[in-house]
Formats: structure tokens, sequence, C-alpha cells
């Protein structure tokens, strides 16, 4: 028997919050990573309910919940992001392709499909096959999803590279000024002989702030390599 994605929705408006156990330590990228996994977790759970597991069904209910939340801050964060990538994460969910039709759809799904099962209806059987029908539409979903949030944080961590690597050079250059000045006013001390102290001195300063300046510059490019390698 064929099934049409027919249940009824009525959306969920987005929010910026969510319980901390819901987002806490996660990055978007790896929360939206996380709805395909808890999205395939809930259909297992819900088929493994149908069969009569108490357990499940109570395991899929939580799993649900722990969705939905996190559903709702993904959708609620161009609210926090900039103008560019707001602008994307609203268009991967609510424009002319969006997909938060189908993640608010596969949840009303599935709230319904746990509910004719607590209620042993006689439409659990019909829906559950529904359920289990639309895995790769809302797992394609939320893969688009997940790819929007992918590349906003690596355009977001490229225009840090650069900005990082614009102060590398600044310092370097900067470095490379204090050599020469600390190398003429060493010249210009010894030419002065007895005299030359205080060229001596300056000369002393200047080649101890060269040797910091350095120090800066190689664990700003460690920074940087690491960086990358985190990227």
């Amino acid at each position: 028997m064929n099934h049409t994605f027919s249940v009824a929705v009525t959306p969920t408006p987005p929010t910026a919050t969510a319980t901390a156990t819901t987002v806490a330590g996660l990055s978007l990228v790896n929360l939206a990573a996380r709805q395909r996994m808890l999205s395939q977790r809930m259909i297992l759970q819900t088929v493994l309910a149908s069969q009569g597991d108490a357990v499940k069904l109570e395991e899929a209910r939580k799993s649900l919940h722990v969705f939905t939340e996190s559903q709702q801050h993904l959708q609620g964060t161009p609210r926090q992001l900039e103008a560019s990538s707001a602008r994307k994460i609203e268009a991967t969910y609510h424009g002319t392709q969006g997909v938060a039709h189908v993640i608010e759809a596969f949840i009303s799904l599935v709230r319904t499909t746990l509910d004719h099962i607590a209620h042993r209806s006689a439409r659990q059987a019909d829906t559950l096959a529904e359920l289990v029908s639309h895995t790769d539409k809302v797992l394609a979903a939320l893969n688009t999803a997940t790819t929007a949030f992918d590349e906003i944080t690596k355009a977001k961590s490229d225009a840090m590279m650069r900005e990082l690597s614009g102060i590398v050079g600044d310092i370097q250059s900067v470095a490379k000024e204090a050599k020469v000045v600390s190398f003429n006013a060493q010249v210009m001390a010894a030419r002065a002989g007895q005299h030359g102290r205080e060229f001596a001195v300056v000369a002393t300063v200047l080649s101890n702030i060269t040797g910091e300046i350095d120090g800066l510059t190689r664990k700003a490019m460690l920074l940087a390599d690491r960086n990358k390698l985190a990227a």
C-alpha cells in the first residue's frame, strides 16, 4: 500500500532557546548533525514500540522531545547570526526549497504514531508505515540543513584565518623594523665609544623587545596552524 504524507501539521514557532541538556556543548553543525541520528533512532524506537515494547515507547517520546527542542533552536538561530548567514539559514528552512515543512511534518507524524501505539489505535499500522516510508525524505531534509550550517562555520573559520594571518604579517613587519632600529642603535653606540651609553641602553631595550616580538610571532603562527588543522 502506498501512503501519502497527509498528517496535518501545525508549525511550531521557532525559538532561540532550548534546554541546557539539549544544546550544551554542541556547535550548530554538531547539533544539526545530531538531528539526523535522532531521526533514525526515533523511527527504530517507534517500530520496536509498535511491537509492544513499553520501554522503547518511552525512549521514543524522550528522543522526540530532544529532537523537537533542538529543531526549534536551529530554526531560531538566524536571530543570532550576522546578516548573510541569517539569510542562508532562513532560506534553507523557509525558502522556496526550504526543508522546515518536511521536518515539522515528520515531528507531527512521529508524535501521532506514538499516540496511536500508546492507545492501541486501529490506525497504528498505517501511521507507522507512513513514518517508515518517509525515512529518506526527512533524512535528506536534515542533510540539507546540516550542510548549510557547515558552510557557515567554514566561512567563519576562513575569515578568522585571514584575519589572523594579517595580524601575524603586521607583527612580522614590526619585528623587522625593530631589528633594524636595534642594529642602528648598536652601531651608533659602538662609534660613540664611552659617550654612547645611552645608545647602548636603547639598543639593549630594542633587542629585548625584538626578542619578545619574535616569540609572539611564533606563537601566533603556531595558533594559526592549529586552527587550520582544527578546521
